[in-house]
């Protein structure tokens, strides 16, 4: 015997009240309750059986390959056996093409079931011949109805499933629209539990909101095992398919693609190809050695300082964290004697990358001295370190593999912390240990 609850649930959080409220305390959200049904009934589950820790087998050695290096490189060395994976971004990111092109290596295990419910299986068609994927184990599944999707998977058999995109799935059990937060929730739970049971790898793409999120509740963030951004700008060729979370390998770590006609190309040395078009002699412009999960990166940093013609200066940070951009520029102003307040400040990562570590910090101080000074710096050199309040350059992570990349691509010189510089081995290039942010600008421009 059921019985149908109303409740209220917001549609941006998933926080539910017993009656309709305009704005949700939880998010702050206006407008986003709807109206939800509920069945107060209690389910027969199944009870699982302890196995011991010592007949498990190590799950790396179980690790499918999906044949595109990047891919497996962000999976942490390629897909889990019973693994859910959600991968979002903006539309037309390369979400679909991402996965399609996994699956053709992915078919060599056997048939992989692709469950579209946006395109039909013709669309999917059109798009498979332009990116050369042909098999006749790639099983095409244009279906919206959960029960209708699990009852297809167990008579297949697939060996990964892929759901495109979650938010058009819907269970008849909930009386809710499609992409409202129960029905999310309660797809992306059953279908977790469908993988988990039969050893299955499960894709899923979920659409990401306007700030960013991906869309519908944040526990849908928690049931899977791992998260995947794809970031980049659609006007710009290259694409960052980021790891937010990973129960299977080293978060934050990113694979680099480039989106051409045939398809997603990988990007094999990042690093080159970021610093391929960087001005010679042109003030504003700096290179920094970044990681992004275990790989490291030099990516160039560039600025633009002018003066403001309007009453409140602007300060656009692109690439980089905007309260600390400020931050930075205020060091400038109270420890260099760099008086920036009544100018517009652009502070821009190149390539559409997002640095979030504070390793950036004095890259981006001297960017902006080099634009305000309107003096270059030397394109064979590169910086990093955080910045301190007081101005101070303190030791960074992982220095030594920053310096080993930068030798690769044949800098001269590095301007390091002093902390740093004091634990180094030999490096084969030019280390200056620098211990605040005065030193180091007067290296660079005196």
């Amino acid at each position: 015997m059921s019985f149908p609850k109303i409740l209220y649930q917001c549609q941006s959080c998933g926080y539910t009240s017993p009656k309709w409220l305009g704005k949700c305390p939880d998010c702050g959200a206006w407008n986003s309750f709807a109206e939800e049904q509920r069945l107060t009934k209690l389910r027969k589950q199944e009870t699982s059986k302890p196995v011991a820790l010592s007949d498990i087998s190590p799950s790396t050695a179980n690790r499918h390959s999906t044949e595109i290096k990047e891919f497996d490189r962000t999976l942490g060395g390629g897909v889990v056996p019973g693994s859910v994976v959600l991968i979002g971004g903006d539309p037309g990111i390369g979400k679909s093409t991402l996965l399609l092109q996994a699956l053709k290596g992915l078919a060599k295990l056997g048939k992989v079931l692709y469950v579209s419910g946006e395109e039909s299986p013709e669309q999917i068609m059109i798009r498979a011949d332009r990116l050369k994927v042909k098999s006749g184990d790639i099983m095409l599944l244009p279906e919206t109805s959960l029960e209708g999707i699990i009852s297809v998977a167990q008579d297949i058999n697939p060996q990964v499933i892929v759901i495109d995109s979650i938010q058009t799935i819907f269970s008849i059990e909930l009386p809710s629209a499609p992409g409202s937060v129960g029905q999310i929730r309660d797809c992306a739970t059953k279908l977790m539990f469908f993988a988990k049971k039969h050893g299955t790898p499960l894709f899923i793409i979920g659409h990401v909101t306007k700030e960013g999120a991906i869309a519908g509740p944040r526990v849908l963030e928690h049931i899977v095992d791992t998260v995947l951004y794809f970031e980049g700008d659609k006007g710009a060729p290259f694409r960052i398919l980021r790891a937010v979370k990973n129960r299977f390998g080293p978060t934050n770590e990113i694979g680099v693609f480039e989106m051409t006609e045939s398809g997603l190309k990988e990007v094999d040395n990042p690093s080159q190809l970021f610093l391929s078009e960087k001005p010679v002699k042109v003030p504003g412009s700096v290179i920094t050695a970044s990681l992004e999960g275990t790989r490291p990166l030099l990516v160039e940093i560039q600025s633009l300082v002018s003066t403001s013609n309007f009453g409140v200066p602007r300060r656009t940070a692109l690439g980089v964290d905007y309260n600390r951009v400020n931050l930075l520029i205020a060091v400038l102003d109270k420890r260099i004697g760099m008086h920036l307040g009544s100018m517009d400040i652009f502070v821009n990562v190149v390539g559409g990358l997002k640095i979030d570590e504070p390793a950036a910090d004095m890259a981006i101080i001297a960017a902006i001295a080099s634009s305000f000074k309107n003096a270059p710096i030397d394109s064979g050199t590169f910086v990093f370190g955080e910045v301190g309040l007081s101005g101070e350059l303190r030791a960074i992570s992982q220095a030594e593999i920053r310096i080993k990349e930068a030798a690769k691509l044949g800098l001269k010189r590095g301007l390091i912390p002093k902390g740093n510089a004091k634990n180094l081995k030999e490096t084969g290039i030019e280390v200056i240990g620098v211990k605040n942010v005065e030193e180091a600008l007067e290296i660079l421009f005196f």
